[in-house]
């Protein structure tokens, strides 16, 4: 995104730090970055949504390098939906993106089909398809150049754009892979004065996992994601986290070359979980910042109240469930 046009009226530490900012989000992933990324796969990978046990919900809020005017505040709320045959899933994202006087509100469905591999590897496919409205408002703000082409006299600028993406998920009990295309509609869908405001080329989602068993009460679940932009430097997130009496889970992940990070989580109940993340970053820009604060809550729905033994697959009804997987993913 570009912000060349704005002066906020700030001092010059702050101008300096604002501007800054402008210039990551420019080169960095346009779609919004989240740390606990394991919790929320099914908002960039439309494959997973089939892949969940039970149906399951989830709300995130992210504040991004807080104490910076203008920095980047994301919303999510989103359903996966696995149906009863367990090949179809089916679901919905709502995600609102603010930074500086721009925002951006994503609304998409997704679907999911699923294969067997074999008896305990499943491979997903899955597509989505919806929209994004950008807004900016002039008013937040001085124009460096008050007679820019952009303005045409308004004082606000709304567009909305369509999205249809697609992704691979493909795992197992204890590990999982998965690539994905949040847009193939990029470059060709803009009028100019929109392409002014955003530079929205392809990217690509490549993700992946796996739960050591320890111990009876300790898992080590280490991740990755990688975000690929055409033009902009390969973003790679690492976490590792530990989970204990699969009740409360602790770790910590590093974004390369960017950030340092703090997890937690807690589940509450069989039907609710709480995280929290907490970046530190690591380059010139963190003298401005104060970090990032990251929560995420999921609701699981229809979940059994106890545990089958180890090895033995639940059944409801008569028919076989799918494969019980670690619900860190």
């Amino acid at each position: 995104m570009h912000y060349r046009l704005f002066n906020l009226g700030v001092g010059k530490r702050w101008c300096a730090a604002f501007f800054l900012l402008a210039t990551l989000m420019v080169h960095g992933q346009k779609e919004p970055q989240y740390t606990q990324y394991m919790y929320n796969i099914g908002s960039f990978n439309p494959a997973y949504v089939g892949s969940v046990e039970t149906p399951d919900i989830s709300g995130l809020y992210r504040v991004q390098w807080t104490g910076i005017p203008g920095a980047p505040k994301t919303l999510r709320f989103g359903v996966n939906l696995p149906l009863e045959n367990e090949k179809h899933g089916l679901g919905f994202n709502v995600v609102s993106d603010q930074i500086g006087p721009t925002s951006q509100t994503y609304v998409d469905f997704a679907y999911s089909f699923q294969v067997k591999l074999s008896e305990t590897t499943r491979l997903s496919f899955g597509v989505d398809a919806g929209g994004s409205l950008l807004n900016v408002d002039y008013g937040k703000g001085d124009f460096e150049n008050p007679n820019e082409p952009l303005l045409n006299g308004e004082d606000t600028f709304n567009k909305f754009y369509p999205t249809i993406g697609a992704g691979l998920f493909m795992y197992e009990q204890n590990w999982y892979l998965g690539l994905s295309i949040p847009n193939f509609l990029t470059d060709g869908i803009y009028a100019d004065e929109v392409s002014n405001i955003v530079e929205d080329k392809l990217q690509f989602n490549f993700i992946g996992g796996y739960v050591f068993d320890l111990s009876e009460n300790l898992k080590f679940k280490p991740a990755f994601l990688v975000n690929s932009l055409k033009g902009a430097p390969v973003n790679l997130n690492l976490s590792t986290n530990f989970l204990i009496n699969d009740i409360v889970t602790l770790g910590a992940s590093y974004r390369w070359d960017n950030a340092v990070s703090g997890l937690a989580g807690l589940q509450i109940s069989n039907n609710l979980f709480l995280g929290y993340s907490y970046d530190y970053n690591t380059t010139n820009f963190g003298e401005y910042s104060q970090g990032s604060h990251e929560v995420i809550l999921k609701f699981y729905l229809g979940r059994e109240s106890s545990k089958p033994a180890k090895g033995e697959k639940r059944e409801s009804k008569g028919k076989p469930k799918q494969i019980d997987s670690p619900r860190f993913f």
